[in-house]
Formats: C-alpha cells, sequence, structure tokens
C-alpha cells in the first residue's frame, strides 16, 4: 500500500511538472556569446544569468504573457515578450547591441574617432544625461560636472571671489588643458576666469584624460586634459527651456532652439545666472559666497557640402559681473560706484570673452582637416584699491593628415598658435636705460609639428608612440614624446600602460590668482623656466557580471617634475617666486567601481589615494621634503540612481570626499594689531559633501526636477580670510589681508527648484 501511495505522488508530481512552461535561450552580440548576461522577468522576482556559452533557461513558469529584460555591462537593455501556454516550452534568443558606456566613440586620446573599449589611452566620458541626472543643468557649468570623475576636483583660488580652476590628481588647474570640440582655448588667464563660461546647456559630453598629453596638445596638457564636446544640432528639439530658482533666492535658466537652413542644421542658446545676496554666517565681514550676472551665448552650425564632409562652425561670448565683499559694497548694486574704493573693500571682475571655432574636412585623399579657433579674453577689475586689467587674444590652428597602412595608423599634425597678453602689472613692462617704465606686451607665435602611429599588433595587443616638436623664442624647441601600450587578454578585461613627458611655460600673473588678491607682495627672484615633466600611469579594466554587471578600473600614476615653479608663502606680506633647486612628484593609485543592478540602481564609487610632495635643497646642502599645498591626501565619489519607472522619478545622489590637504602658513592678527604667534593649522581636516536630486518626468517632453546641494550644510571651519579683523586698518586694507586659505564651501545648504520643456522637431 505504501507503494502505491509514493507511485501515486510520484506521478502527481511528474503530471504538475509537465504542464509547467518554460523559456530556453541564447545571448549574444554579432554571434558572439554572452557569458553570465542577466535576464529578469519584469514585475518578477523571477531571473537567471547565461552560462558560459550564453545559454539560459527559464523553468517552472505558469501559462502567461511575460515581459524578459536582457541587461549586460556595455551593452543596451534589450526587452522581449512572449507568451506561453501550459506545458509549452518556447526558445527566445537575443541579440544585444553595444551600448554607450563601453563603445561610445572618443576622440581625445588620439585626436581621432575610436570607441573607448579600442582606445589605447584610457578616457572617461561624462555624458549630458549623466550630467543631467546628478547636477542641476541650468546652473551647473563644466566646473560643477568634472567633479562626477575620481581623481578631479574643483579648486578654489580666492577666499573672496571664489574663482576656480580644475585639478587633476592633486596639479592645479593651471595644469590641465581645458579644449573646446578638441581646440585648446582655455589656458592661462582663461584657466582661472573662463571656465564658469562653459554651461551643460552646450555640453553633449565630455572626455578626460589623466595624466601629460603634451604630445598632442602642448603646453598646460602636463596633468591631463578635459575636451568638452559641444552637442549636435541635429539631434537637439526645436525649442528647449531650462529655468531653476534656489533657496537663496538665485535665479538660472537656459533657452536653446534648432533651427534648419536648407540642408545646413544650427544650435542657438542662451544661458544666464543671478546671484545677489549676502550672507556672512562666519562673520568676517565678506560675504560668504559670490553675486553675480553671467550670460553665455552659443551657436553651432553643421554647415550641408555636397561631398559629405564634415564644416562645423561654433561661436560663444560670455560675459560675466562678479563681484564680492563687505556688505556696504555689494548692498543695493554699490560695488559700481565703489570699484577701486580705498575705505570700502570689494573685488568686482568684469569679463567678456569671446570665441570661434570649428572643423573642416577638406575633400582629398589622403583625410586632410583643420582645427581652428579664435578668442579674445578681457578682464577689467578690482582688488580692493588694486586695478587690475588684461587682454589675451589667442589664434590657434591644427592640420591632421591621417594615413592608414595595413595595422598601422598614422596621424601627422602641424600647429600653429598665436598668444598676445597685454595687462597693467609688471609682467608686460620693463626698464629703459633711463629709468622709465615702459608696457612691453607679451606676444608669442608658437609653431609645433607632431606625429603618432598606432600599431596594432593583433587582436590583444596595439601600441601608441608619439612626438611632438615646438619652438618657443625664448626657450628654443621643446621634445615631448610618449609611449602607450594596450593589452587585451580576454574581451573583458584591458590593461594599458602610458609613459610620457610634459612641458609648461609658466605665466604666474595669469594663472596664479595670488598675484592681484590681498596685500602680498611678489617677488621673482630669476627668470622663470618651462616646467618638465615625465610621467608613468599603469590602468586595469576589468567587466565583470555579479548580482548584476559593472566594471572595475584601477589606476595608478607617477609624475616627476624637474623644474616644478611653487610659490613660497613663508615670508609673511610676500610671494616669492623662483626655478627649483630640487624636483616634485605626484603619485597616487586610484579605483573606480561602476556597478548596475538587475533592478533599476546604479552605482558608481570611486577612491583616489595620492602623494604630492616637492623636494629641494636649502643652502647648507640638506634635502627638505614637503607636501604640495591644496593637493588631498586622498579623495572619493559616490554616485547613486534609482529610477522608478511606474512612478516617473529618478532618485540621484552625490557625495564627494575630500581627504586631508597641506595649507598655506598664515597667522592671525590679534587684537592689539600684532601677529599671533602661532600659525593657523597647516592641514585641513576631511570632509565630504552630499547632494540630492528627484527628477519628476511629466510628459516626453516636459520634467519637473529638484534637489538639495550640500545637504548635511558644511562649511569650512574658519574664514578663508587672513588679517580682516586688523584695528589698524579698514576691513580688507590690512598689510596682513590674505585670501588665499580658502580650502572648502562657506555657504551652507541650497534648495533648488527647476523645470524643462522640449519642443520635438
Amino acid at each position: 500500500m505504501k507503494f502505491i501511495y509514493t507511485y501515486l505522488l510520484v506521478f502527481a508530481s511528474l503530471s504538475l511538472s509537465a504542464q509547467s512552461a518554460s523559456i530556453v535561450g541564447k545571448v549574444e552580440s554579432e554571434g558572439t556569446a554572452l557569458a553570465f548576461a542577466n535576464l529578469q522577468i519584469e514585475g518578477t522576482n523571477i531571473g537567471t544569468t547565461t552560462d558560459v556559452k550564453g545559454n539560459f533557461s527559464l523553468a517552472n513558469l505558469e501559462a502567461a504573457t511575460y515581459s524578459i529584460a536582457v541587461s549586460y555591462i556595455g551593452f543596451e537593455t534589450t526587452q522581449k515578450t512572449i507568451t506561453l501556454t501550459a506545458s509549452e516550452q518556447q526558445t527566445l534568443d537575443f541579440d544585444l547591441k553595444p551600448s554607450l558606456s563601453l563603445e561610445e566613440v572618443v576622440v581625445t586620446g588620439t585626436m581621432k574617432p575610436t570607441f573607448v573599449s579600442s582606445s589605447p589611452i584610457k578616457v572617461d566620458v561624462v555624458t549630458a544625461k549623466r550630467l543631467n541626472t546628478y547636477i542641476p543643468a541650468a546652473a551647473s557649468s563644466v566646473v560643477e560636472g568634472i567633479q562626477l570623475v575620481n581623481g578631479v576636483q574643483e579648486v578654489v583660488a580666492c577666499g573672496v571671489c571664489y574663482t576656480n580652476s580644475i585639478s587633476i590628481n592633486g596639479l592645479a588647474g593651471a595644469y590641465t588643458a581645458v579644449l573646446m570640440d578638441g581646440t585648446p582655448m582655455y589656458g592661462n588667464l582663461a584657466s582661472v576666469y573662463g571656465l564658469n563660461g562653459i554651461p551643460s546647456m552646450i555640453i553633449d559630453r565630455f572626455e578626460v584624460i589623466k595624466g601629460p598629453s603634451s604630445t598632442l596638445y602642448g603646453s598646460e596638457a602636463v596633468a591631463g586634459v578635459i575636451n568638452i564636446i559641444t552637442k549636435n544640432p541635429e539631434q537637439q528639439p526645436a525649442l528647449s527651456i531650462d529655468v531653476m530658482g534656489t533657496s537663496h533666492l538665485e535665479s538660472f535658466g537656459n533657452i536653446a532652439v534648432a533651427p534648419k537652413i536648407g540642408k545646413s542644421s544650427g544650435y542657438i542658446g542662451l544661458n544666464y545666472a543671478y546671484i545677489n545676496n549676502f550672507d556672512d554666517f562666519n562673520q568676517d565681514g565678506f560675504g560668504d559666497g559670490i553675486n553675480l550676472d553671467r550670460y553665455s551665448l552659443f551657436s553651432k552650425w553643421n554647415i550641408h557640402r555636397k561631398s559629405g564632409k564634415k564644416f562645423t562652425l561654433a561661436a560663444k561670448y560670455y560675459y560675466e559681473d562678479r563681484r564680492n565683499g563687505v556688505e556696504d559694497f555689494l548692498k543695493d548694486r554699490n560695488y559700481r560706484q565703489l570699484r577701486g574704493s580705498e575705505s570700502i573693500y570689494g573685488e568686482s571682475i568684469y569679463t567678456n570673452r569671446a570665441e570661434l571655432f570649428g572643423t573642416y574636412e577638406f575633400n582629398t585623399q589622403p583625410r586632410l582637416k583643420l582645427d581652428f579657433s579664435l578668442s579674445d579674453h578681457r578682464q577689467d577689475s578690482y582688488y580692493g584699491s588694486d586695478y587690475y586689467e588684461a587682454r589675451q587674444r589667442i589664434a590657434f590652428s591644427n592640420l591632421l593628415w591621417n594615413i592608414t597602412e595595413g595595422r598601422h595608423d598614422i596621424l601627422l599634425g602641424a600647429t600653429a598658435r598665436y598668444n598676445a597678453y597685454d595687462d597693467n602689472t609688471v609682467a608686460t613692462r620693463t626698464q629703459t636705460e633711463a629709468g622709465n617704465s615702459i608696457n612691453q606686451p607679451n606676444n608669442q607665435f608658437i609653431p609645433g609639428v607632431f606625429m603618432q602611429d598606432e600599431f596594432r599588433m593583433n587582436r590583444r595587443f596595439t601600441l601608441l608612440a608619439g612626438l611632438r616638436l615646438d619652438h618657443y623664442e625664448s626657450h628654443g624647441p621643446i621634445f615631448t614624446p610618449r609611449l602607450n601600450v594596450k593589452y587585451k587578454p580576454s574581451n573583458w578585461t584591458t590593461l594599458r600602460a602610458n609613459f610620457g613627458t610634459g612641458f609648461r611655460v609658466v605665466n604666474l600673473f595669469t594663472e596664479d590668482h595670488a598675484f592681484v588678491t590681498g596685500q602680498r607682495s611678489v617677488e621673482i627672484a630669476e627668470a622663470l623656466q618651462p616646467e618638465q615633466s615625465y610621467n608613468a600611469t599603469f590602468n586595469l579594466n576589468q567587466v565583470y557580471a555579479i548580482a548584476g554587471s559593472g566594471t572595475l578600473d584601477i589606476e595608478a600614476y607617477y609624475t616627476h617634475f624637474t623644474n616644478k615653479i611653487i610659490p613660497d608663502y613663508d615670508t609673511p606680506s610676500k610671494i616669492i617666486y623662483a626655478n627649483a633647486n630640487g624636483f616634485a612628484r605626484t603619485m597616487g593609485i586610484g579605483a573606480t567601481l561602476n556597478h548596475s543592478f538587475m533592478f533599476p540602481l546604479s552605482v558608481n564609487a570611486g577612491f583616489n589615494l595620492q602623494r604630492a610632495i616637492e623636494v629641494e635643497n636649502d643652502t647648507e646642502g640638506n634635502t627638505i621634503s614637503r607636501d604640495l599645498e591644496f593637493a588631498p591626501r586622498y579623495s572619493g565619489i559616490l554616485t547613486a540612481n534609482y529610477n522608478w519607472k511606474k512612478q516617473g522619478l529618478t532618485f540621484a545622489y552625490t557625495a564627494n570626499l575630500t581627504g586631508n590637504m597641506p595649507l598655506p602658513e598664515v597667522y592671525d592678527v590679534q587684537a592689539d594689531g600684532s601677529l599671533s604667534p602661532t600659525p593657523r593649522a597647516t592641514e585641513s581636516q576631511p570632509f565630504s559633501l552630499h547632494n540630492l536630486q528627484v527628477t519628476k518626468q511629466i510628459k516626453d517632453n516636459f520634467t519637473i526636477y529638484g534637489g538639495v546641494q550640500n545637504l548635511f550644510n558644511f562649511r569650512q571651519d574658519s574664514s578663508p580670510l587672513v588679517g580682516f579683523n586688523d584695528p589698524s586698518a579698514a576691513i580688507g586694507f590690512s598689510d596682513f589681508f590674505d585670501t588665499s586659505y580658502a580650502y572648502a564651501p562657506n555657504r551652507g545648504r541650497e534648495a533648488y527648484l527647476g523645470i524643462k520643456w522640449n519642443l520635438k522637431r
């Protein structure tokens, strides 16, 4: 009897099993099986992964209609619907297309289009979509967006006017070349005063290379390169509007149209920013943030040619009225009458900048292309009673000749750069034998040639070798070679090794804000020679599929400077510059993890550990080593976004960690007017900044977004200013007044709310 019951139980189980349905199939891309791809039945917890041959099986399913989504790192998520009847088994195959993550086309590393995964140079890409997910588009510029990349940070140069620059791997902003569509336009004067005029409205994506790239891009590309790729007019909505307001009563906005004239497509956009409030939380008498009026007008055209060859022409005009100071200087816009006052301190900077740039492909064989740009940057400013007026004009052209022979992809280039700079300081002044002072603008013509050969030895090995020669009137010829090796042992593992040199011609008065702020006098001990650097970078990129899919990127870097020119602030009331009698060194290791879960959550986490030091010999021959100021010993980035499709909501969280960093040695003024016998802390405490943004999709063309920046209300412990409380002088006019102790935000928490509306073509 027991045997009969057992038999019936087994029979019933088999009968029930026979009634269940199943799905089998394979996931591949262009004939290549994708191992460990994720499959998920929408609206359920049922899912699986493919085996090493790309095969999968979903068993014990009820008769129903199912929507199955397949995701895999580096490929577009694909979804199919299938209807099953009882006891039916169906076959469902997927052919995934590469996505923009690993197959994004980049141009910066080799100065020609290539895929991210194929490039011998490691390139980080931040798209406009990612920018808009984490940062309010109406208010952001490239300076805010760049902080989404591990190892890249904003550096504040002044505790009054809060001008900023971009630091890569601990090196100051002047060591980073900022390009617009591949042409360098933001060095020298614009590296401090022009970057905020690149609104996210015009950015399609930007590409970041860490490490020297002087072989392709010349001076300033010592720490790395940031290439801003502007939007393609043909892919923009006919009309777009984005406006935003904040809890500090600030207003930001973008408006853009994308017209067509015949077969040519254009894009015209206007960005504005308005900040006009006064907060003094730290009670140093100065505003905790800047006031400004800013306008940026941009236009780009894809001009149709019968040959189909590329011809793009773009122009941008940028105006900024930036100011800060004591309340009487800012109140009711009094600064317009008080600029240059000797009793009421304020800093007022008017910036006018015009740019024209483009690309023209010749209708020839071999392939010839010309990149060109013109820029005119004017600054009219007062720092207290000190007037600083400067003008810089740059004309640049880059002729590229691309030759493909077998496994060799050769790029030849000839550049010409004319840099005209003039100001009202001693930088452009000389003394005659009679003792008279005459103006002598710094005008330079810098020709250069370069060559690189990308040699694909086989499908695993790629070598890239390059050499550049530039000629400077004051320094003669300067050579910058580089060598890059890429080894790809499997489809999901990539190893890169880069070796290169960099050089930089120092322009102190245009790059170092301390020259024209505060009351320190400047002393240049000798004629300054170009800085030279040698760099090695090693990179590992690994694609994996665990609890979803993702990439792990590990990078180690080392840079050695033979003439790193560093300002000496050790003498009170002075800044001393001289050629280094030793060397400087930066080194570090960073890791970045990008992970997409099987549910709609994506996380990016990065950590960078670094050391930046200067080594020199004193008068007695002793070796002295010290850390470079404002270079954090570690930093980190965390971003996470969750997409609640049913409600049309996206939640995006950002956290930036800044480790302890060396600070300049400054002395506070005591109540009796004397300097404190002990300096302020010469090292900062670690801190983190947290932001949250929520986006609601109302319709396909209408979006509401809002959020909070500096969520936990962090502020710098002490005022960024020194000597503001000197009883023997008006505020800001003390001989000890110094603006260089700015290392963290002074503004607290801020909420914002904005709307976007697009009119599709």
